[in-house]
């Protein structure tokens, strides 16, 4: 247990080196900057104490070892996808930082430290998903009787929210009336998408088994991603989107222009399935002059257009397959920028202030 001394522009101070072997691992603790011999003797002691307790506890393990047995849980619990983001995270941000940390010494400070010092070079967006998964993974050693408590409870990352971009229902016609009349390869999938709310997972993963025309619905029981392949949709429920008029029409028309042995509703485009859909609507967009929205905003342009038409929130909700009615909520914003300027139409002209004096009260009119 050796007490190691230093000299730092003329002062001398000491560093403190505890070791021992826990499970056949070399394993230490350090304590530097010790400003007398006397302190650095209490502290080696403080040192061998804890080191022995940690070797009482067999099951007290460092952060990559923990980390590690709830990925292999986490393998049974969600997608491939979600598992490989925590491993990405955890690889480029965390490890580094305290991969050979026991949990019981991590202190909030090292959090706040790791999330707002270490981390270099990302968005708050990345940051905050960093924390969540951080807190994700201490919350289980808790669950588990490991330690007492989150170190990275309180901990909070802001993030500004991005604006949600929807197309109007002028918008909406230009889009599909350009795209139609240019024979655009992504026609049938915006006007699908617009037309039922699909996420582009769900739409990617659409068969003809799935639609039912005697019974007006379609079945949204399937979703395809790009790691996880064809799997259940982000809820894991089933649900179902009511068949409109003009999607029956629609339905209908690109069923016979199918070949009568393909089950996939839409085209599998090869950049459709791997590569950036949200560029082409952009740029298709743009070239139109209209909102240059994203593939997934058209999921939020059929939302908001239901609730535009009012379509009660609890009916919305199940449509398009949100696990909370808050969420749903998000879009009456959208729906107030819609509108805006709706209320010009009403024609209403109040008289000016220099002509109050020919002005009669409406209270004081009988009738």
């Amino acid at each position: 247990m050796p007490i190691y001394t230093e000299q730092t522009n003329g002062k001398t101070t000491y560093t403190v080196v505890a070791t021992t072997r826990i499970n056949g691992k070399q394993v230490y603790k350090k304590r530097r900057n010790v400003t007398s011999i006397a302190a650095a003797k209490r502290i080696e002691l403080d040192l061998k104490l804890s080191l022995a307790r940690i070797k009482e506890q067999p099951e007290m393990c460092t952060w990559t070892e923990w980390s590690e047995k709830c990925l292999n849980r986490m393998k049974l619990q969600f997608k491939g996808s979600t598992v490989v983001n925590y491993q990405s995270n955890f690889n480029k941000w965390v490890n580094p930082v305290l991969g050979e940390r026991f949990l019981d010494e991590i202190k909030p400070s090292d959090i706040h430290s790791l999330i707002y010092d270490k981390i270099e070079g990302i968005s708050l967006e990345a940051r905050h998903g960093v924390l969540k998964r951080l807190k994700r993974v201490f919350s289980m050693a808790v669950e588990d009787g490991i330690i007492a408590r989150n170190p990275a409870t309180g901990i909070s990352v802001k993030v500004p929210e991005s604006p949600q971009q929807v197309l109007n229902r002028t918008e909406i016609n230009t889009l599909l009336f350009e795209a139609k009349k240019q024979n655009h390869r992504y026609y049938n999938h915006w006007a699908l998408a617009i037309l039922t709310g699909l996420r582009k997972g769900e739409l990617i993963a659409l068969t003809w088994s799935d639609i039912d025309f005697e019974n007006r619905v379609i079945s949204v029981t399937k979703s395809w991603g790009r790691i996880d392949g064809l799997g259940p949709t982000k809820s894991t429920k089933n649900r179902y989107v009511p068949i409109s008029n003009e999607l029956e029409r629609f339905l209908k028309e690109l069923r016979s222009q199918s070949n009568l042995n393909e089950n996939m509703v839409l085209e599998q485009h090869e950049d459709w399935l791997y590569g950036d859909a949200a560029k082409a609507l952009k740029d298709f967009c743009r070239e139109v002059g209209i909102t240059a929205v994203k593939f997934h905003d058209l999921r939020a342009t059929f939302i908001t257009q239901m609730l535009l038409r009012g379509v009660p929130l609890a009916k919305v909700m199940k449509i398009v397959g949100h696990s909370t009615i808050k969420t749903t909520m998000r879009y009456l914003r959208l729906i107030a920028e819609d509108t805006q300027g709706a209320t010009e139409e009403l024609g209403i002209v109040l008289p000016k202030t220099e002509e109050k004096g020919n002005l009669v009260s409406l209270f004081q009119v009988r009738v």
